[in-house]
């Protein structure tokens, strides 16, 4: 199972997420679960970096399935209200998957620093 991680702070602002595991839903790559989770966070991470300027703190490991991103502290206001938009974006999209494919994919929110 595909396990999304998605920390807040006290604000609700999203200030990392992390996805680990395979989705076991097909074969490896046919795995449509598997690919759609990854073209939608992988997707977020391309149009912060394309639409706002901002590198996300990124950690990755491509056999375990396993991605964990940090948005930077001291973005400029405007910065960080687009870079929160695609984020939370990226989140109604995995849950949606979830929500269709719940025995492949779970996504979960804490609150953090």
């Amino acid at each position: 199972m595909i396990t999304v991680e998605v920390t807040r702070n006290d604000k609700r602002n999203i200030v990392s997420f992390t996805m680990s595991g395979h989705a076991d839903f097909g074969p490896h790559g046919q795995d449509l679960v598997c690919a759609g989770a990854s073209a939608v966070s992988f997707g977020a991470v391309n149009a912060i970096a394309a639409v706002c300027g901002v590198e996300l703190d990124i950690e990755m490991e491509d056999e375990g399935g396993f991605l964990r991103c940090h948005v930077p502290n001291g973005l400029e206001k405007v910065t960080f209200e687009k870079v929160q938009l695609l984020l939370e974006g990226m989140i109604v999209s995995l849950q949606s998957i979830a929500e269709e494919y719940s025995d492949n994919i779970q996504v979960n929110e804490t609150l953090g620093r």
